[in-house]
């Protein structure tokens, strides 16, 4: 193993980075973004999308506020699973409920794991241009209900540790704002 193999190996200080917004805001983009550059820098990172997760860790779970409750605690879970071992979990999940986000806070902080709250603050109405899953569509046609920020609640976060407007900058802006707030907490 060559000395920069062995230095990459050791775990490092991992993170949890929670994207939290509605659908169509640019969560996951922005984290792929990030996730590419840190991986630049040599930092084990991992992206922990919701639908991947909701297909293979959480699937039979519904949209009900106690299911989501439940995806949101698995989800954490695992996040702070990754990250207490020096991996920068990178986690663009919507998580509308304001309570849900702060239990996965707080586990973080009994296990003395670094959490970062960012708010992609896009307006419902760019979101619901974007669409990129056709989601906003299916709702105002009523095919379905439960739309997060439409028919059903997102609690925006009041005091996140970042507020990115994505509908103002590019996803390379958003994705460089977040690495330097990692960077001021010596996270990246």
């Amino acid at each position: 193993m060559t000395d920069q193999e062995m230095e990459m190996s050791v775990p490092g200080k991992g993170a949890t980075v929670w994207l939290t917004g509605l659908p169509s805001a640019g969560k996951t983009t922005i984290a792929h973004a990030l996730a590419e550059r840190l991986r630049g820098e040599g930092r084990r990172v991992e992206v922990l999308d919701g639908d991947e997760i909701r297909e293979f860790l959480s699937a039979g779970l519904g949209f009900s506020r106690e299911d989501r409750h439940t995806n949101v605690q698995r989800i954490g879970f695992v996040a702070e699973l990754l990250s207490s071992n020096g991996v920068t979990a990178l986690v663009p999940v919507i998580a509308p409920y304001a309570d849900s986000r702060e239990a996965v806070r707080k586990r973080h902080r009994a296990e003395g794991t670094a959490y970062v709250e960012v708010h992609v603050a896009t307006p419902v109405e760019v979101c619901s241009v974007r669409d990129v899953k056709g989601l906003y569509a299916k709702q105002a046609a009523g095919e379905i209900s439960g739309l997060t920020g439409v028919d059903d609640p997102y609690e925006e976060p009041e005091t996140p540790d970042l507020r990115i407007e994505s509908h103002t900058q590019t996803v390379q802006e958003s994705a460089a704002a977040l690495h330097a707030l990692l960077t001021e907490k010596g996270l990246a």
